[in-house]
């Protein structure tokens, strides 16, 4: 034990259910040395956040440690302890959970209180932990704001979460778990819900912490690319058991276990090759041959795509959110900052264009402004059907039925975007009976064979949402948006929220899908591998404007703006040998357009347009810079 700081030895934790005793983990052994980083790596359920929950003892109450023991082992304070051993709401328990112990969690909006300030939650660990005042618990919280990149520390002791961007409420929850300056911190999927760039800022700040504090971390994680970059070794768990652990450059190297070397077949990852394809752990049936929903789909569809123009075509669409101010002569039109900026850009039938940025970047408004849900302050969209061009925000009635029958969305949390009141056929079948077709029998036939085409089994619709696991979730998603049988497909972030295994049969099957009914698709992520896998041609966008657009090959080749090579650069790969350059991570400024070198500023001053580089590829950039032909 000398030189550990914790030891798991043999751990079993059970479920105590109704329906019976359910086995969450069963026989694991790790350790955690002082100051190392040791990943537990597996898909959900596995069983990696028990662990994490049973070492601070806040287990759901029908879970009970059924065997082994959690060493605890801190010259600094606590001693040497068992911790299964110990009464979980005892004094030794309470002074270790969140003082020598501690603990990021997944969400942090959800983990932080809406109804309390960010200087009173991170400082009534202070409080309950040193014993000391308030003011001084002002004080010490306020230091530990600026130690996490707060970039005003006093003015964040009196803000709510809810004021706070994703990536500073993240920064929030690692500044509660360090605030008491912990020997140990568990990092339970502490960058899931955060993009590429606030991402590689967090683990960089967590790599400069652990080296300041001296602190070990405990990482949980399905992301391969954080652990290859993250961790010292490697523990890889599956229903409840570890199936290989080790160095980190060993077990990437040389993965001995089938499901390790499956769960690195399933990441998709920049230089694959033309033509190959993810290798999903659990793979799901392809798509049929034949069907109502597949007769003169595919073969007509790509018929048509070179025969009238793009099928989507959108003309300097600008959006502006803000207070409206009414006065005695009407109401004036928002005056903030643009969400959606000038964009223009067209998709071209049975393509896949990409549309990549960071949060807040416009993405989502665009999308809404392309399925007629907002109308734009300017601009327009022209949607080309069956050889008819209609202006998309003009329609109403019956022209916008039928146009929102060809367009369908596809949303990024598949468990709220579904009724958890409805079953899995009334979920299917409600577009079919909005849009009154077919009679009951004829519907039912549809749900069937939707279900089949998502590779789900038709006896599950009876089912309801909570009954699925995400990634069957999110397959009754995309079975909904098919059942109109639609031409072009909006995807919002659809595989964010998903682990890489289940990732991988999604996007193999949108992949599928596409082919066999020749779908179009807009698919929305912050991703850049995703995308790098999905998309044909790829759209960069921030601060609500195109920044630049390629040829998917082209734009990873060579990107020219340096918003695009910033999120390149912040994708973490699962390859040790190319490390993720954490130091290189900068404080927000690769997202300011006043920030970038010429010729590429945008300010009040400058407001470059969008450039051909020839071959499709697009930059906004001064036109007339020689700067931009050095870097072209």
């Amino acid at each position: 034990m000398t030189a550990d700081l914790l030891r798991v030895e043999d751990l079993k934790v059970a479920f105590h259910l109704p329906e019976g005793v359910v086995e969450a983990v069963r026989g694991v052994s790790f350790r955690v040395r002082p100051g190392a980083t040791v990943a537990l790596v597996g898909e959900s359920g596995s069983g990696k956040s028990v662990v994490a929950q049973s070492i601070l003892r806040i287990l759901p109450a029908p879970a009970r440690i059924a065997g082994g023991r959690i060493l605890l082992n801190d010259p600094g304070e606590a001693g040497s302890v068992d911790i299964a051993a110990l009464p979980a709401e005892g004094p030794v328990m309470r002074s270790l959970r969140g003082g020598r112990i501690s603990i990021i969690f997944q969400e942090p909006m959800t983990s932080l209180s809406p109804l309390h300030t960010i200087g009173d939650q991170v400082g009534e660990a202070v409080r309950l932990h040193r014993g000391v005042g308030r003011r001084e618990a002002r004080a010490i919280t306020a230091d530990m704001l600026a130690r996490v990149r707060f970039p005003d520390p006093a003015r964040a002791l009196d803000t709510y979460p809810f004021e706070l961007s994703g990536g500073l409420r993240q920064r929030a929850m690692i500044a509660m778990a360090l605030v008491c300056r912990p020997a140990l911190l568990i990092a339970d999927e502490p960058t899931t819900a955060l993009d590429v760039t606030i991402q590689a800022r967090i683990l960089r700040l967590l790599k400069d912490l652990q080296g300041e504090l001296g602190m070990a971390v405990l990482l949980i994680t399905h992301d391969l690319g954080v652990v290859a970059n993250l961790a010292d070794e490697v523990v890889v768990m599956h229903r409840g058991a570890v199936m290989e652990s080790g160095p980190r450059d060993d077990l990437f190297a040389d993965p001995r276990h089938p499901y390790l070397k499956a769960l690195l077949r399933a990441v998709p990852r920049f230089h694959m090759a033309p033509g190959e394809r993810l290798v999903p752990i659990r793979p799901i049936p392809a798509p049929p041959a034949t069907g109502r929903l597949l007769d003169r789909t595919g073969e007509d569809r790509t018929a048509q795509a070179g025969d009238a123009g793009p099928l989507l075509a959108v003309e300097g669409i600008t959006k502006r959110y803000g207070t409206r101010k009414a006065g005695w002569f009407g109401t004036a039109p928002p005056s903030g900052p643009p969400a959606v900026d000038d964009v223009s850009f067209t998709i071209r039938r049975g393509e896949c264009v990409g549309l990549v940025g960071e949060s807040g970047c416009g993405k989502t408004t665009l999308l809404k402004i392309l399925m007629h849900a907002l109308a734009p302050d300017a601009g327009t969209v022209r949607y080309t059907d069956g050889g008819r061009t209609v202006a998309v925000p003009d329609l109403e009635g019956e022209a916008l039925q039928r146009f929102r029958r060809t367009v369908q969305f596809v949303f990024q949390d598949p468990f709220g975007s579904l009724n958890p009141r409805m079953t899995v056929f009334d979920i299917v079948a409600e577009p079919l009976v909005i849009h009154r077709i077919g009679d009951a029998a004829e519907r039912a036939a549809r749900v069937k064979e939707l279900m089949g085409l998502v590779g789900l089994d038709a006896r599950h619709l009876r089912r309801y949402p909570h009954s699925f696991s995400g990634g069957q979730r999110q397959r009754i998603g995309i079975a909904r948006a098919l059942a109109l049988r639609p031409d072009l497909l909006l995807l919002d972030e659809p595989v964010s929220a998903l682990d890489v295994s289940i990732q991988a049969q999604v996007l193999n099957l949108l992949k599928d899908l596409k082919e066999t009914l020749g779908l179009t698709y807009l698919f929305v992520s912050h991703n850049l591998a995703v995308v790098d896998y999905m998309a044909d041609r790829i759209l960069v966008m921030c601060r609500g404007r195109i920044v630049e657009a390629a040829p998917r090959a082209a734009l990873f080749r060579r990107p020219v703006h340096p918003y695009t090579r910033a999120l390149l650069a912040a994708v973490p790969e699962p390859d040790p040998s190319r490390p993720l350059t954490l130091a290189d991570a900068g404080e927000g400024h690769t997202s300011d357009p006043a920030t970038w070198p010429a010729p590429f500023t945008i300010d009040d001053a400058r407001r470059p347009p969008l450039v051909d580089l020839g071959d499709g590829h697009l930059v906004r950039a001064d036109a007339d810079a020689p700067a931009l032909r050095e870097v072209a």
